[in-house]
C-alpha cells in the first residue's frame, strides 16, 4: 500500500463542500446562493411539495406500550408524576 496515492480525508470533504448539488435536480450549486441547498425556487418549492405531501416522512419508533388501552386515567388529565407536588 505504501506505492498507491492515497488522498487526505480532510481535503476530500473540503472538495465536496465546494462542489454541492442541488438536491432536487442534482445541478452544480452555489454554496452561498440564495437558494442553497437547492440551484432555484423551483427546486426549493417542489422539496417543499414533496415533504407537505408526505413523499418524505421522518420515521419513528412506537413501542407496543404506547398502543395499549388504559394508560391513561378514564377522567382525562393526566397521571401526576412521581417527585413533582399535585
Amino acid at each position: 500500500m505504501a506505492g498507491r496515492n492515497r488522498r487526505d480525508p480532510r481535503r476530500r470533504r473540503t472538495e465536496r463542500l465546494k462542489t454541492s448539488r442541488c438536491r432536487t435536480c442534482k445541478k452544480p450549486i452555489e454554496l452561498e446562493g440564495q437558494y442553497f441547498p437547492f440551484c432555484s425556487e423551483r427546486c426549493r418549492l417542489v422539496d417543499l411539495g414533496r415533504w407537505l405531501d408526505g413523499s418524505y416522512a421522518v420515521p419513528i419508533a412506537e413501542s407496543p406500550e404506547d398502543d395499549e388501552p388504559g394508560d391513561e386515567p378514564e377522567d382525562g388529565d393526566p397521571e401526576p408524576r412521581p417527585g413533582k407536588p399535585t
